[in-house]
């Protein structure tokens, strides 16, 4: 009775907070016209090619080294200074439109990225973990994601206009807007991190109770990787990523279930102008797709009472979708990739949330950061293989070859279905609490 009040309320904040964070730093009006931007400047397709593997290498080379950072400073400072790192790159961009400053943008937004990987997530669920709300995670991430595809598609429906009336400056001052007020809103997030003295209080507190020696040795744990600085935080987190079995599949899940979809969103506007639709009509058949991945973050708490079998369920009918859209070379296509997007939102965020439930470690944002990196390394291998396939087949074949992994996914969760329910709790086989 005196708990549940509190909790509430503090849920609350910090949902309010996330949800405005993940929308404003998604709101940016130039998704849909960088690439415009950069060919009217002059770029040839091999040199906007560059530019994005600069983006992708650099959220690879600072994406654990920066979760290292997040366990060891705070994680709400960093946050603060990620959405502003796009901010001077929106400015570049169109103030000095030129490959360096191009290039120079895609460094501070990659380095935006991975300030952000890895570490929202563990604000997040430390915080609801600390006022015994952690079973919320998974809506509260959700929900998260919804936001950033509402922006994403908000973002799509005004650039246009707002570009007729003031062209590239005016959707660049616009992005540095909602990027400004990103780091406003991410001041408000709530942190509270365990204190250094943790280490000397728990011997003296040992004596009172299991309950309170454990919450003791989980402070002092806490606190010795605070004192080991940057270093030990990175160490700690790889050492947890490596020697237990049951993170490290969690880990792997992570890239395994996000990258290939991910990859695939950046060719569905060449899919949706294969079904031979005006160019007018491509962002309406995107539209299905961003809506797909609406629903599929809302599902959220449904999905959380997937078994792991349920769970493989779910990506066999994202790869059946994917693929029977895709072939069906005709834009009634899409209402099949809709539902295949939305499936593999679902996946994504329950296997974070699976991933988040087995950390116990205070690298929190070091593991996760892991993944993250795992998840930006396998997608550019997608690139590459997405490229040559495409080449030869088409990008209706390709789509659908892309659904080929997540069945071999499937097949590996079933089949280690049995060997966990021999060593996990019933309570906790779910897949949102593994």
């Amino acid at each position: 009775m005196i708990v549940a009040p509190a909790r509430v309320p503090a849920t609350g904040r910090l949902a309010a907070t996330l949800y405005g964070y993940a929308f404003l730093t998604d709101f940016v009006l130039l998704y849909p016209l960088y690439v415009l931007l950069f060919a009217d400047t002059g770029l040839s397709v091999g040199q906007i090619s560059s530019l994005f593997v600069i983006w992708s290498a650099t959220g690879i080379v600072l994406e654990v080294p920066s979760g290292a950072w997040a366990d060891t400073v705070s994680r709400r400072l960093l946050l603060t200074l990620a959405p502003l790192l796009p901010a001077v790159a929106f400015a570049l961009w169109v103030l000095v439109p030129s490959y360096p400053a191009f290039a120079v943008g895609f460094v501070l937004w990659g380095a935006s990225g991975a300030l952000r990987s890895g570490t929202l997530e563990a604000l997040v669920f430390s915080e609801l973990d600390r006022i015994g709300a952690a079973d919320r995670y998974a809506r509260l991430l959700g929900r998260a994601r919804t936001a950033e595809v509402l922006a994403a598609a908000g973002s799509g429906a005004l650039a246009g206009p707002i570009f007729a009336v003031g062209g590239y400056r005016a959707v660049g001052a616009a992005s540095v807007l909602a990027a400004l007020l990103a780091a406003v809103v991410a001041t408000r997030l709530p942190e509270h991190r365990p204190p250094r003295s943790a280490v000397a209080a728990a011997p003296a507190v040992a004596a009172q109770g299991d309950e309170v020696a454990a919450a003791a040795h989980d402070e002092a744990v806490a606190a010795q990787g605070d004192e080991a600085g940057w270093l030990g935080s990175l160490r700690a987190g790889l050492a947890e990523a490596r020697a237990d079995r049951t993170v490290r599949a969690a880990l792997l899940l992570v890239p395994a279930v996000t990258a290939v979809w991910g990859g695939l969103d950046e060719y569905t506007g060449l899919l949706a102008r294969d079904t031979g639709v005006a160019g007018a009509t491509v962002p309406l058949l995107l539209l299905l797709l961003w809506a797909g991945m609406t629903v599929g973050g809302l599902l959220v708490p449904v999905g959380e009472r997937l078994t792991t079998g349920g769970y493989a369920g779910l990506l066999v009918l994202a790869a059946s979708a994917l693929a029977a859209g895709a072939l069906a070379g005709r834009p009634a296509g899409f209402v099949l990739l809709a539902v295949a997007f939305a499936a593999f939102q679902l996946a994504t965020v329950l296997a974070d949330v699976r991933l988040q439930a087995r950390i116990t470690g205070p690298a929190r944002a070091t593991v996760t950061s892991v993944a993250g990196m795992a998840t930006d390394l396998t997608i550019v291998v997608f690139y590459a293989g997405y490229g040559l396939v495409a080449g030869v087949t088409g990008n209706r074949v390709a789509f659908a070859l892309a659904a080929l992994p997540y069945l071999a996914v499937a097949a590996w969760l079933v089949s280690s279905r049995g060997r966990r329910a021999r060593t996990v709790p019933p309570a906790r086989r779910r897949v949102g609490v593994p």
